[in-house]
């Protein structure tokens, strides 16, 4: 009796385990599916469509106006990402940071080629089975400045792993804009590959046509998308490029989420860049949110697409900033130590108090490609010959050169809207 009720227990524990096992995998899968409308991702059974943000910080905000997803460039602290993700209920497009050939990474190298591999291997197998993973990001942009063909081999080597150890999550890669050659070697040399991830700006607008064109078959995410880039805005007359404004960059969000959305045949979504801060050019341009965590009017604008938070409280509107009556687009000069009048134009929509905060910095001589660490340049000091809410009177500076003149202003709600004027000491 007692042997035949500890085999009925045994086969039992055994049913739970298995049941365990298997709704613990079935919580966790993600898969490209064909309808008739398109492509789409099933995620644990359900539709999903990928309204995420590139980054890890200020994952609250995120998930309280409506976003998904974010993404990652490497597996560093994956685990803790992967948590602080499931936490506010987003999911997670990991990327694999596979190694840049004008860093240095020669893919002529068999023993660095296979390290870097088995780097990855351990990375998918620690994190594979967490609830918050969506997808695998293999590489970010190793299409830039690079000569040798045999990344792409890599590129398809590391995702026929992932679909070894990891069948339940689709791999990606993603490319610096996209070219007809890129998407060639990838279709040839990555078969791997199911996704076709585009980091694009200003060139968002033709970019549903030109995968077509250009044979890409399988679905694609815009990856990265924001503010036109630094490279084709307007330059002043001494080579600096002009940066808009907090609320021209949510104008442009506004017209580049319309062209990623209306291609519901191939796309599956995308990630805003940046969902966070950093300094690229500018302490301003790509960052969503400032360096101390204020957000700026492109918060506003996911939002009002994402349609989660109807009341939250918007950032201040910036209408105008002006040097001496001159746009930034002026390519302005001043003589050293003479007077300079910024003059500015904000508004907001709940009528907040608002507080300004001005910034001198030299034009930035640290400035790389591809998005790689760039050092921030120092606040100088300057002296004020006056000040209202609506201008600042300041002394330009006594020694000859490049400078940038900023503007913060911050409701009391963490709201911002940020400008600068590019400026020339003769």
């Amino acid at each position: 009796m007692i042997l035949k009720m500890l085999n009925k227990f045994f086969h039992f524990l055994l049913f739970f385990l298995s049941f365990g096992c298997f709704a613990q995998s079935g919580h966790n899968k993600t898969e490209i599916v064909k309808t008739d409308e398109g492509f789409k991702l099933l995620r644990n059974g359900e539709y999903y469509y990928v309204n995420g943000a590139g980054g890890n910080d200020h994952l609250k905000v995120l998930a309280d106006i409506g976003g998904n997803s974010i993404r990652t460039w490497t597996t560093g602290n994956g685990l803790a990402v992967l948590d602080s993700a499931q936490k506010y209920g987003l999911s997670v497009c990991m990327g694999l940071w596979v190694n840049h050939e004008r860093h240095g990474f020669d893919y002529n190298d068999e023993y660095s080629v296979k390290a870097q591999l088995k780097g990855f291997e351990d990375a998918i197998i620690k994190m594979r089975d967490h609830p918050a993973l969506l997808m695998w990001a293999v590489g970010n942009e190793v299409d830039l400045f690079y000569t040798n063909f045999k990344v792409w081999n890599a590129v398809e080597d590391i995702a026929a792993m992932i679909k070894r150890l990891d069948p339940n999550h689709p791999t990606m890669t993603v490319t610096a804009g996209i070219d007809v050659a890129e998407v060639s070697m990838i279709k040839e040399f990555c078969p791997s590959i199911d996704i076709l991830g585009v980091n694009t700006y200003g060139g968002i607008g033709p970019l549903s046509d030109q995968i077509r064109k250009y044979g890409w078959t399988k679905p694609y995410m815009v990856t990265e998308w924001g503010p036109h880039g630094h490279w084709e805005s307007p330059m002043v007359s001494w080579g600096e490029s002009v940066e808009a404004n907090s609320s021209q960059k949510a104008k442009m969000r506004k017209d580049s989420y319309k062209h990623i959305v209306k291609d519901s045949a191939l796309c599956l979504g995308s990630y805003a860049f940046l969902w966070g801060h950093k300094q690229e050019q500018t302490p301003t341009w790509y960052g969503i949110f400032t360096e101390n965590g204020r957000s700026t009017e492109s918060v506003d604008v996911l939002n009002s697409y994402w349609a989660k938070n109807p009341n939250k409280n918007r950032a201040p509107l910036l209408n105008g900033f002006l040097l001496n009556n001159k746009t930034k687009y002026e390519s302005i000069k001043v003589n050293k130590r003479k007077e300079c009048l910024f003059t500015i134009s904000v508004s907001d929509h709940e009528n907040d108090s608002l507080t300004f905060v001005y910034e001198l910095m030299e034009e930035s001589t640290d400035k790389k490609a591809g998005g790689d660490f760039e050092a921030k340049m120092e606040s100088l000091d300057y002296k004020v010959l006056g000040q209202a809410c609506d201008y600042i009177k300041i002394k330009a500076p006594s020694k000859s050169g490049a400078y940038r003149f900023y503007v913060y202003v911050s409701d009391n709600f963490n709201n911002v809207a940020t400008a600068n004027i590019p400026f020339y000491v003769k």
